[in-house]
C-alpha cells in the first residue's frame, strides 16, 4: 500500500480498544491509520491473565462497571456484547475455556488474541505507525493535524485509545488524559484500580507470616468518594502478602474503596462459625485449636489465636473449658474483621485505571466529544472501569465497536 499522511480516521494506541476500533471502521471502508508507540504490540493483551487473555465474561453487563455516570456504558455493551466477541473468536479458531464466574481464557496464549485483531485490520487495509510517537495533536480546517515520528499525518476523525495509567513499565502513559484536556474535557480523578492493598509494618506485623496463605471470603466495603450509589461486596478468593492483602477479593473491592475507610472481611465465608464452634464444644474432647485448624487453613488458625491473650490461654485446652462468650468473640472476629488500609500497590501493580474522561461529555453511541467533533475517547481512556475478570476487555471490545461503526 503507498504511503500517504492523510486518512479518513486516526487511532492513536493499539491495544484491545484501539485495534478493534480500527478494524471495524476499515473494514466499513474507511482508510485508518493506527499509531502506537510502544515497541512491543498489545503488551497489555500478552500479560493478562496469566498469559491466556482473560477476554470477556459471558455475565458483562453494566451493573460491573463503575463509573461517575453509570448508565454511559450501557448502549456499546447492548450492542456489542460478550456473544458477539465469542463468536468472533470462534470464527478465528481459536480454543478457550470458561474458567470461574463467566471468565472466558484461551487454552493456548494471549497471543490468539493479538493475532486476531492484527489480522481484523488487516482485513480493514488498516496502515500501522509503530514504534510512533505522536509529540503534538492540533486541529485546523477541520482536520486532526498530529505530529509524529513519521511525519505529519492528517484525519477529521481522531480517536484516542491510549488507555490509562496502570502499568507504566509496559508503557502506560498519562497521554490520553493530556489530549483530552487540550479540547476542553474534565477528567474524572484517576486512581489505581484492581490493585492490591497495604497495611503499614506495625499494623500488619501480627500478619506478615501468613503471606501465600489463600481461602474463599466474603468482602465488603463503603461508599468511595463521588460514587455515592457503589458500595462492594464480592464473594472471592483472599491471598495475604508480606505487605498486605491481595487476591481476586482484594482487587474487586479495592475499587471500591476509599482512602481511610474500613474493609470488612468474612475468612468464614457463608458459615456459622460461632454455632460450629458451640456445637464443637458440646461434643468434642479436642483443644480449641485443633478444632480451628479444622475450620480454617491452619496457618490462619495459629496466627488468629495468637492476636488476644484470652484466646492464646485457651489455645491448647480443651474447647469445653472455653467460655461461650470467649468463642462468639473469637468467631466475631474472624467473620467480621476490619481492618483500615493505608494505601494501594499504586499503578505499578495496578490493573486498570479508575477515573479518566469524564463520560458526560461524551456521545454514548459513537464515543464522540461533545465538545471537539470528530475527537473519540475508546477503552480504558474513558471513566468506565470493569470489575475483574474479562470485564475490562469487554468494554474495549464493545466502545471500540461502537465509535469504529460511527467512523
Amino acid at each position: 500500500m503507498p504511503m500517504t499522511n492523510r486518512f479518513d480516521a486516526i487511532v492513536i494506541g493499539a491495544g484491545a480498544a484501539g485495534m478493534m476500533t480500527a478494524a471495524v471502521a476499515g473494514q466499513l471502508g474507511r482508510s485508518v491509520a493506527l499509531v502506537d508507540h510502544a515497541e512491543k504490540l498489545a503488551e497489555k493483551i500478552r500479560i493478562s491473565g496469566g498469559g491466556r487473555c482473560n477476554f470477556t465474561n459471558v455475565n458483562a453487563g453494566p451493573a460491573n462497571f463503575l463509573s461517575a455516570n453509570p448508565h454511559f456504558c450501557r448502549s456499546a455493551l447492548a450492542r456489542y456484547t460478550a456473544a458477539d466477541f465469542i463468536a468472533l473468536v470462534r470464527r478465528h479458531g481459536i480454543a478457550f475455556h470458561e474458567k470461574h464466574r463467566g471468565q472466558l481464557f484461551c487454552d493456548h496464549s494471549a497471543e490468539d488474541i493479538i493475532r486476531m485483531l492484527v489480522r481484523e485490520c488487516e482485513m480493514g487495509g488498516v496502515q500501522w505507525f509503530r514504534p510512533c510517537a505522536v509529540s503534538a495533536v492540533t486541529h485546523e480546517a477541520g482536520e486532526f493535524v498530529l505530529a509524529t515520528d513519521a511525519g505529519s499525518l492528517r484525519a477529521p476523525k481522531l480517536v484516542i485509545a491510549t488507555g490509562g495509567l496502570s502499568i507504566p513499565k509496559i508503557g502506560a502513559t498519562d497521554f490520553g488524559y493530556r489530549i483530552a484536556r487540550q479540547f476542553g474535557h474534565k477528567i474524572i480523578e484517576t486512581r489505581p484500580g484492581l490493585v492490591p492493598l497495604t497495611f503499614n509494618g506495625e499494623q500488619w506485623a501480627p500478619f506478615a507470616t501468613l503471606a501465600g496463605a489463600s481461602l474463599e471470603v466474603e468482602i465488603e466495603t463503603g461508599v468511595g468518594e463521588g460514587r455515592k450509589s457503589a458500595r462492594g461486596h464480592f464473594l472471592e478468593d483472599l491471598l495475604f502478602t508480606h505487605r498486605g492483602l491481595s487476591g481476586p477479593a482484594v482487587l474487586q473491592i479495592s475499587s471500591y474503596w476509599a482512602g481511610g475507610t474500613a474493609i470488612t472481611l468474612d475468612l468464614a465465608a457463608g458459615r456459622d462459625l460461632r454455632a460450629e464452634l458451640l456445637a464443637a464444644k458440646a461434643g468434642s474432647r479436642q483443644q480449641l485449636n485443633t478444632v480451628v485448624e479444622s475450620l480454617l487453613p491452619a496457618r490462619l488458625a495459629s496466627t488468629w489465636l495468637a492476636l488476644q491473650p484470652a484466646w492464646t490461654a485457651a489455645a491448647t485446652r480443651r474447647i469445653a473449658e472455653a467460655s461461650d462468650k470467649l468463642l462468639g468473640e473469637l468467631a466475631a472476629s474472624l467473620t467480621a474483621w476490619s481492618l483500615v488500609p493505608t494505601g494501594t500497590e499504586g499503578y505499578r501493580k495496578a490493573e486498570v485505571t479508575l477515573g479518566g474522561v469524564d463520560t458526560r461529555e461524551l456521545n454514548q453511541t459513537s464515543m464522540e466529544s461533545l465538545k471537539q467533533p470528530g475527537l473519540h475517547f475508546v477503552g480504558e481512556v474513558m471513566d468506565v472501569t470493569g470489575w475483574l475478570g474479562g470485564y475490562n476487555f469487554q468494554w474495549a471490545w464493545a466502545s471500540g465497536h461502537a465509535c469504529g461503526s460511527s467512523l
